[in-house]
């Protein structure tokens, strides 16, 4: 094999540094890999990514792949300068969900492993962008192979396409003390759900749903989902006033003030002459920063739930959005309050589906025919707590607001006397 290796000056250069390299992974598959098959892709690999460097052009072009009975979950390519690099002519991507909030047993993942170097290149990312594990360089024929053997210890594909994509959700409650949701029972609702969606490509372009159990937001959901799911408290902030205490000793007054309490983004918070923390719960606007830095002595309130957002994705059509707030606060207790989520979400994308333009995110919809018409379309009153930014301006803006806001309170008003 070592007669036969392509030159690669210029990707040379790429393992210069300190960082690790990309590079350096797939001359390991080359060279020290048992598999020849594995050695021969890795090597066309190569020369094929040094030929595109020399001639400054891409070789790779899309074509149609899949396994029976689906249409995404591949990303195809096909080499353009296949005769000079047989052995990587064909190098799709196989999208593979994983787990909710990437919990993964030490078996399982070299089980996958196992099962991609017999059928695949060995080149894995955990993640990509969406959430999948991307199984990198497989051939036409193997696809279907790989597909198979790891359909029958329970994988299956993600999202590739103008479909709904894989969801995401945090590592949640398993581990982090912040989570105020079950980030990995909405992840496999709304998965469950929408499968069909996932693996069958029918809408205007891809629609992402992720969950983060706090607005921590550890899975960048606003600037990232469609559909994005905040866990989220509406009582006051849990604080154990003993073990603040403890933290002003260690670190100083000076130190609380300048690191915490003017941070407070609405001045919000006291430090009172006896090193207690007093917060004006009302002003709170829930962006983690306290409860971050002292996790000891602050904690999110007792009467938890969920936010929901819609829009959020990078620039396309227009610039990069952030979700807009659609449900304020929604308490996820019994099984009827996640089949409400699912149902929102539904009816979410089949609006989209039926109003958005080809190649158009659902937040760039919403910026073209306005909240409002979306909000009618998907069944869910104006509420005031939908804003751009705390404290500031209003998303809604429309003609007759004194009116809708009249009916808000009205409809508040009837509320409370049903529930009293």
């Amino acid at each position: 094999m070592a007669d036969q290796k392509h030159p690669t000056q210029m990707l040379d250069e790429l393992e210069n540094g300190p960082w690790p390299s990309f590079v350096s992974g797939i001359k390991r598959l080359r060279d020290q890999h048992q598999d020849e098959r594995i050695n021969g892709v890795a090597n066309d690999l190569l020369g094929q990514l040094e030929h595109s460097y020399e001639t400054r052009k891409g070789y790779w072009k899309g074509g149609t792949v899949s396994v029976y009975g689906y249409g995404g979950g591949i990303i195809p390519r096909f080499s353009e300068v296949g005769q000079q690099f047989p052995e990587s002519k064909e190098f799709h991507t196989l999208r593979v969900q994983p787990p909710a909030g990437n919990h993964y047993t030490t078996d399982m993942l070299r089980q996958l492993g196992d099962s991609w170097e017999k059928w695949g290149s060995g080149l894995v990312t955990f993640h990509g962008q969406t959430g999948n594990i991307m199984f990198i360089g497989a051939n036409t024929e193997n696809t279907q192979h790989f597909f198979d053997e790891i359909n029958d210890y329970g994988f299956d594909l993600g999202g590739a396409g103008p479909c709904v994509r894989t969801a995401m959700s945090c590592v949640g409650s398993a581990r982090c003390e912040q989570s105020c949701a079950n980030e990995h029972k909405i992840h496999r609702k709304l998965v469950n759900n929408f499968t069909d969606d996932v693996h069958r490509p029918a809408l205007p372009y891809k629609f992402k749903f992720k969950v983060s159990g706090c607005p921590n937001d550890c899975t960048n959901s606003i600037e990232r989902a469609d559909f994005a799911v905040i866990g989220t408290w509406r009582d006051e902030i849990k604080i154990d006033q003993e073990a603040f205490k403890e933290y002003v000793d260690a670190k100083g007054r000076q130190h609380v003030i300048d690191n915490i309490i003017t941070r407070c983004p609405t001045n919000c918070m006291s430090l009172k002459d006896d090193d207690t923390l007093e917060i004006d719960d009302r002003n709170c606007v829930k962006c983690m920063h306290c409860l971050n830095v002292v996790p000891k002595a602050l904690s999110p309130g007792d009467d938890k739930g969920v936010s929901l957002l819609i829009g959020g994705k990078r620039t396309l059509k227009i610039g990069d959005l952030m979700g807009t707030v659609i449900i304020p606060f929604m308490k996820l207790e019994t099984e009827e309050d996640y089949d409400r989520l699912v149902e929102i979400a539904e009816e979410t994308i089949d609006f989209w589906a039926d109003n958005g333009l080809e190649h158009e995110r659902c937040g760039e919809m919403i910026e073209r025919i306005g909240l409002v018409n979306f909000l009618e379309g998907i069944g869910v009153d104006v509420d005031p707590n939908m804003i751009s930014y705390p404290r500031e301006s209003s998303y809604v803006r429309m003609d007759g607001w004194d009116e809708e806001a009249k009916k808000w309170f009205q409809r508040k008003a009837e509320e409370h006397r049903a529930a009293t």
